[in-house]
């Protein structure tokens, strides 16, 4: 089964980040994420770029386009992983990982993927 692990953080403390400690973030990250791949359990990884830069569609009546994104909150999703598990226990395991890997307080958000179009499917 398909999940998605949803990163949530304080996107100013994430962006207050030195070049020196985003890139050490990363690197730990890119070990969980080549322990996975050698597992063949990572799909689609990405880093959303910041919320300053998102627009909303708001569809309340006439759709209305906002600049900014939807929900005004302390911690934004900043980025996502597409996981290959056997199990909600799996994939929480991979969290885990990827959470001591990444410092800050934050939360993952786990989910399991449907496909309602046939595209992207699993084989």
């Amino acid at each position: 089964m398909l999940y998605a692990i949803l990163c949530y953080d304080d996107e100013t403390k994430v962006r207050a980040w030195s070049a020196a400690q985003d890139a050490a973030v990363m690197e730990k990250l890119g070990a969980v994420q080549e322990k996975l791949e050698r597992k063949n359990k990572l799909g689609p990884v990405a880093r959303l770029v910041p919320t300053t830069a998102a627009v909303t569609l708001r569809k309340s009546g006439e759709a209305v386009v906002l600049d900014g994104p939807f929900a005004e909150t302390k911690e934004q999703l900043l980025g996502f992983y597409v996981i290959e598990a056997d199990s909600m226990n799996e994939v929480l395991e991979i969290a885990k990982e990827l959470g001591a890997a990444n410092p800050g307080v934050g939360a993952y958000e786990i989910r399991a993927l449907k496909f309602f179009n046939g595209r992207g499917a699993p084989g």
